[in-house]
């Protein structure tokens, strides 16, 4: 596969599996919000507040990059593109938005004014627009994880298949955001078929693999997870880390596993896209048509609420 991209820092020049399985809750109701915007574009980034914790991990520097070609990143599958420099970390999570958990692990890196990239499964995106919606007015990079978190590397699944849980997993986030999220990609399982591979490389969106990967899916509790993730990262100095918002040991962990990278002398380095991602139209219509998705109600305001008494 032929791999390019171009990473640029601000004021200088640098080159910047999910992990799981995961077991699917029954879906809550399902909150209103609005209909998907007409053209793409990224979220508008929050105003900058200064940091109030003195102790803060903080972000060292912010990478852009250049989409183009769909390069990949993590060594566990992407070798080519090795940007980060000595101590520095990319903290990703997979899987949400899901109530108490992502919300948890928001106020977490607010606490230590840092950010992350979230990796949405486009059926929970339309369960919880609400929050996806606040991941990304927090400042945080959302990108997508398929539609409902299938192995795309399976057996019974056709190349067709796997290129409709894709393109419906990013017109999925894009409806809950209001807004195209950045073309970044994980997958499931971290199985990388060559074909899909291929094919989102000529859809020009990025693909992220690993370097430290949390099992934080088979943790008994939060500090497994944080003992893993501080043993693998100290031996290798650096890497993408891959979390989970959708775990609750994860949530639970992540306070005190920004205090420990703090202490070790990490420094989180923010990835964010060039560009937003092109959904496919098609999809964008398929969504809308085939997905029971709420509404916002269309009745003028004197007609739902009416004042009896003051």
């Amino acid at each position: 596969m032929r791999i390019a991209a171009a990473l640029i820092v601000a004021g200088a020049f640098a080159i910047s599996p999910t992990g799981a399985a995961w077991s699917q809750a029954a879906a809550p109701q399902r909150p209103a919000a609005p209909a998907p915007a007409a053209a793409p574009a990224l979220p508008p980034a929050p105003a900058k507040v200064a940091c109030a914790n003195p102790d803060a991990l903080g972000i060292s520097r912010v990478v852009e990059i250049d989409t183009t070609g769909g390069p990949g990143f993590g060594f566990e599958h992407f070798k080519q593109l090795d940007f980060l420099r000595d101590k520095e970390v990319v903290l990703t999570f997979d899987d949400g938005p899901w109530p108490g958990n992502t919300p948890a692990v928001l106020k977490a890196l607010a606490d230590h004014c840092t950010t992350g990239i979230f990796f949405a499964i486009g059926k929970h995106a339309t369960y919880h627009p609400e929050i996806l919606k606040q991941v990304a007015a927090a400042g945080h990079t959302v990108g997508a994880h398929t539609w409902s978190h299938a192995n795309l590397n399976g057996k019974k699944m056709t190349e067709e298949q796997a290129k409709d849980e894709i393109e419906k997993g990013f017109s999925a986030v894009k409806w809950a955001l209001g807004a195209s999220p950045a073309p970044f990609f994980r997958f499931p399982a971290l199985q990388h078929p060559p074909a899909m591979v291929t094919y989102l490389g000529t859809r020009n969106i990025a693909m992220f693999s690993c370097d430290v990967d949390s099992f934080d899916f088979k943790s008994k509790n939060s500090q497994q997870v944080i003992d893993t993730v501080m043993k693998k990262l100290d031996k290798l100095g650096k890497g993408i880390i891959l979390m989970h918002d959708f775990q609750k040991h994860t949530a639970e962990a992540l306070p005190e596993l920004l205090r420990r990278l703090k202490a070790g002398g990490y420094k989180v380095v923010k990835m964010r896209a060039k560009a937003p991602v092109q959904t496919l139209a098609q999809y964008d219509e398929e969504l809308l048509k085939s997905v029971k998705l709420p509404t916002v109600s269309s009745r003028p305001i004197s007609s739902v609420v009416q004042t009896i008494s003051e």
